[in-house]
């Protein structure tokens, strides 16, 4: 085959990777590739495209714990696969490429997790039921594609796909999954990636993303699907896909609804904020929400329109200030004092407010979340959902790597404080955990199953501090918070209605949210957070990212700053507890605590070619008339031991 001879003449002279070779080959000899695509391979060859080649087809695809994510279309454009391009720029077919998210990943990643599903409802299930699947997906290219196609080969393989009409959110996805007792879920999004890029998260039937053994065991039947068997599902079938109901939404949005605590404060201050879902899917739920409050939403008219190109940003993440400048304009020109922005899947959420001296600033993550830590936990004790002094069975769920001064407020508020590792999907973990105590509890006690779902939130909340454990608030610092667990996964819809519902009660006492913080901070004291990311691309990079972590588990640091170390905890080597007694799974994740009473947290990024030091500062403060001195001072403080941290990882990444 003349194709195949040209790439082997690649590889020979050195522009073709051996794997991709390899691979590329069993694509060609799989027979199941259609027309376009083996054109597409041709045309990349005819042009000497060598490196999109090496980038397309240098791996497989990796199946991770939480799915799939990455390019879906190519640097360099393959004309077949272009085609005709779309009313949004799309082209005409997803890149191809084993590396790439395109038809045959999702095909195959759907056909794996179906065989997960049915072989545990074989075992687990007391019904003759199907595997029954919910799809959501978000504005990006081929997004609706893959939602459809992966639903066809559901019901193609036998089981129940259910799809919603339109763009929906990841964490109305989370909810759905429950809300009709599906066997599991994906969502089609890459979060906040370029464009360019898509993803594949799957979820299981507690509605929260894949955890142990369920994320092995799903991995596994991933990589054993084989190529020839992708070609029958190749061409969509919807006859048998279900459209989800207007209803289901309805469920949703009254769930969000119920995160209002005080519906007569915010019905009465009707705050105008501005809202950007930053051409995603945030205004599809959360402006609904806030209207039926008589929030006044005012939206910046480019941004309000969904588009998968993003073309008013460089990156549609609501944590970066270009992100949200369209919105910031917004609320100058009209006097608004906050700026909300959710990024396209709406499981996060930034903001900018406005300070006494009429400047708007951004709000850190942590900042949000220890707002709306603090606040919602002052009102269940308010509305008595908790005791005064709070209670050892109700928490606040964190990561690890999330600010201490969420630590400090469950502590003061008289609760328990669970850290757990990176990633929501342990938040949710948590949440299916406290849920099946209840249910063994009531069941061991009166002989009785919960209709968990069904039963009014202010009852579960009493049920679960009774026999379990009470969810009050829980979040991480990368722009995501949750309020309550109908829902598994980081809802930035929910925290618009929740932040909303904050705005009114400070407007109620002409207070700015900074002059909120800084009550926050006198009395738990100034915390202050930072974070050194250090990248290196490529083969070597990889190593030397190795290298750091290799070398803090051999030789962990002694001093930083002129600081002596207090305590190293090396997560995958220790056997580290949670609050519940319950073991953390290993990790390369360091976390070093300083005798002055700084931290920082070291771990490698699980998306990007980077390492992330995660530090924090604190300091006390006595008097109102010393924080401006003492945030000056942290800040400065802070900054050193972040230029030590990075000095000492270089030094570490040479080996």
């Amino acid at each position: 085959m003349n194709l195949i001879n040209s790439l082997k003449q690649a590889q020979n002279e050195g522009k073709l990777l051996p794997s991709t070779v390899t691979i590329i080959t069993d694509w060609l000899n799989g027979n199941f590739l259609p027309k376009w695509a083996e054109k597409s391979i041709e045309e990349l060859v005819a042009q000497a495209a060598w490196d999109e080649l090496n980038d397309r087809f240098y791996q497989n695809m990796a199946f991770g714990t939480g799915g799939m994510r990455g390019r879906t279309i190519g640097r360099v454009a393959a004309p077949a696969e272009t085609g005709q391009l779309t009313a949004q720029g799309s082209p005409e077919h997803p890149a191809v490429g084993s590396n790439y998210l395109n038809d045959f990943n999702v095909i195959r990643a759907t056909i794996g997790l179906y065989r997960y599903c049915a072989r545990y409802m074989q075992i687990h299930s007391t019904t003759f039921d199907v595997p029954k699947l919910v799809i959501a997906h978000d504005v990006r290219h081929f997004s609706r594609h893959f939602c459809e196609l992966a639903a066809s080969t559901w019901s193609k393989l036998g089981g129940r796909a259910l799809i919603f009409e339109g763009p929906r959110s990841t964490p109305q996805l989370s909810f759905t999954v429950r809300h009709v007792q599906a066997t599991a879920g994906i969502v089609i999004t890459a979060s906040h990636n370029p464009p360019h890029d898509n993803g594949f998260k799957a979820y299981f039937a507690d509605g929260a993303q894949v955890t142990p053994p369920h994320d092995d065991a799903i991995i596994h039947e991933v990589n054993q699907v084989a190529l020839q068997e992708l070609a029958q599902f190749l061409d969509k079938d919807l006859s048998q896909v279900v459209t989800l109901p207007a209803r289901v939404d309805s469920a949703y949005l009254d769930m969000l609804k119920a995160q209002v605590v005080d519906v007569q404060l915010l019905r009465e201050q009707k705050p105008t904020v501005v809202f950007t879902p930053i051409h995603g899917t945030g205004g599809v739920m959360s402006v609904p929400a806030l209207e039926s409050f008589g929030v006044v939403v005012l939206q910046p008219e480019k941004q309000a329109m969904m588009d998968g190109r993003f073309p008013t940003v460089k990156s549609p993440n609501p944590e970066n200030a270009e992100a949200l400048a369209m919105g910031i304009a917004l609320a100058k020109e009209k006097g608004v004092n906050i700026v909300i922005a959710t990024d396209p899947d709406a499981d996060r959420m930034g903001v900018a407010v406005r300070a006494t001296d009429g400047s708007m600033s951004l709000l850190t993550g942590n900042m949000i979340g220890s707002v709306l830590a603090e606040y919602r936990i002052n009102c269940f004790k308010k509305n008595g959902w908790l005791p005064e002094k709070g209670s050892p069975n109700a928490a606040l769920i964190k990561t690890f790597v999330t600010t201490p001064l969420q630590d400090a407020i469950a502590k003061g508020q008289g609760l328990k404080c669970i850290n757990t590792l990176t990633g929501f999907k342990w938040i949710g973990e948590k949440l299916r955990i406290y849920e099946e105590q209840l249910q063994q509890a009531l069941l061991k006690k009166e002989g009785t199953v919960l209709n968990y779902d069904a039963t009014c939130s202010a009852t579960r909340f009493k049920l679960l501090l009774e026999h379990s454990t009470a969810y009050v608030f829980g979040g991480e610092e990368s722009y995501g918070y949750l309020g309550t667990d109908g829902v598994r996964d980081k809802d930035a819809n929910a925290a618009v209605v929740m932040f909303c519902e904050l705005a009114a009660y400070l407007q109620s006492r002409k207070l700015t949210f900074p002059e909120y913080l800084d009550q926050i901070y006198l009395k738990y004291g100034f915390y202050l957070e930072g974070l050194v990311n250090l990248y290196f691309e490529g083969a070597a990079g990889a190593q030397k990212i190795k290298n750091i972590l290799d070398s803090y588990r051999s030789t962990p640091p002694q001093t930083l700053d002129g600081v002596c170390i207090k305590k190293f905890t090396d997560f995958g080597r220790e056997v580290i507890k949670d609050a519940d007694g319950k073991i953390i799974p290993p990790q390369d994740f360091y976390f070093i605590e300083l005798e002055n009473g700084y931290q920082y947290a070291v771990r490698g990024s699980g998306t990007e070619p980077k390492i992330k030091f995660y530090v924090f500062a604190c300091d006390k403060v006595s008097d109102a008339s010393k924080l401006t001195t003492v945030k000056s001072q942290t800040a400065a403080s802070l900054e050193k031991l972040k230029s030590a941290i990075e000095a000492d990882a270089r030094r570490r990444a040479e080996g």
